[in-house]
């Protein structure tokens, strides 16, 4: 494994997605053979309520990647765009 605390990762956030307490969930997957999932619930059907919590999962990803990569939040953020605009999600 390149990242020995990939691992940790994995195990904190089982253990967090269990908690009582959560609004939002998102997870996405990347396998080593290039297939996608992910898992996104809220627990609201407010429209509003819904865009908020997408908003602050997206800018929380976006943040996370860009202080780890050599990119600006700027970059990362349009290359998700590209990559949304031609994903395919089942």
């Amino acid at each position: 494994m390149a990242n020995p605390q990939f691992e940790e990762v994995k195990t904190e956030a089982a253990a967090a997605i269990t908690d009582e307490d959560l609004r939002s969930v998102y997870t996405g997957l990347v396998h080593e053979d290039g297939r996608h999932e992910y898992y996104f619930g809220n627990d609201t059907e407010e429209a509003a309520e819904l865009r908020e919590a997408a908003a602050i999962q997206l800018g929380m990803l976006t943040r996370v990647l860009a202080d780890r990569s050599d990119m600006s939040v700027e970059e990362i953020a349009d290359l998700a765009a590209e990559r949304a605009e031609n994903m395919e999600l089942r």
